[in-house]
């Protein structure tokens, strides 16, 4: 499940016009860069839960064989079937992906999101994300971990860089020491979670904040365990971070390309 309402206004450059998840990092949707790290590792049956401009979403979906593949077109046919005037070449790297579109609601909060897409859940488990954040993340380790466990929930966890350089100080002033953002020694959240299905009777109505009531119960009730993620992860939250992840790709240097 991947979480596709939101209206971005911190990326307003690029989400005036499309939500975020269709915003593109070398040509693609970072939604596609998303569902192909998942895919890497097996898993690539998809729900998408849609709000702002969801139907830019189900659009390039419709159009999605049209967009990202070749194809061989036999113009004035007399036949009017589609697949006999239009054939399509796989590519050789492309793994199908089977995606259910939701309508979650324009305003709905995330966790009102989660219990709404909750329908389309078929197992006693299942992986929740955002559509906005890379990582070079095993996924079939994650997995692992969740079920060793045993509890109800897993969020991943990694440590964030600080906005500010660093500095170890003397008594007088005089600097030691300067770090330009180094990496913080403490945890937050990277999202990539495994949920049993169970939690989504800890959801309840639109309003519901997902992390927040529900993470926070789930935590006191010892039900939350933290996978901790030393490598790469990236949220594009900022204009500044689209051009980060872009020059990444188009360096070849992408770390979350598992593909």
């Amino acid at each position: 499940m991947i979480l596709c309402g939101g209206q971005g206004t911190r990326l307003r450059e690029e989400t005036e016009y499309r939500p975020k998840p269709l915003v593109e990092i070398g040509g693609r949707p970072i939604l596609w860069h998303i569902m192909k790290i998942y895919s890497q590792f097996g898993f690539d049956d998809f729900v998408l839960c849609l709000g702002y401009r969801g139907q830019m979403i189900k659009d390039y979906f419709l159009r999605y064989r049209a967009v990202n593949h070749d194809f061989t077109m036999t113009l004035g046919a007399l036949s009017s079937e589609e697949e006999q005037r239009v054939r399509f070449h796989k590519a050789a790297d492309e793994k199908p992906f089977t995606v259910t579109l939701t309508d979650t609601g324009l305003s709905t909060m995330t966790g009102g999101r989660v219990r709404r897409a909750g329908q389309y859940i078929d197992d006693d488990t299942f992986l929740l994300t955002y559509g906005d954040g890379v990582a070079d993340i095993d996924i079939g380790k994650l997995v692992e971990f969740h079920y060793a466990h045993g509890k109800l929930a897993t969020i991943t966890v990694m440590r964030p860089l600080s906005r500010f350089g660093m500095l170890d100080l003397d008594s007088d002033g005089t600097v030691n020491k300067f770090v330009e953002k180094p990496q913080i020694d403490t945890w937050a959240s990277a999202g990539f979670f495994v949920l049993n299905r169970r939690i989504l009777e800890y959801l309840e109505g639109d309003e519901c904040i997902f992390e927040q009531a529900p993470l926070e119960r789930l935590a006191a009730e010892g039900q939350l365990v933290a996978y901790r993620h030393e490598g790469f992860f990236f949220a594009m939250d900022t204009y500044r971070e689209f051009l980060h992840l872009n020059q990444l790709w188009d360096s070849g240097e992408a770390p979350w390309k598992v593909w």
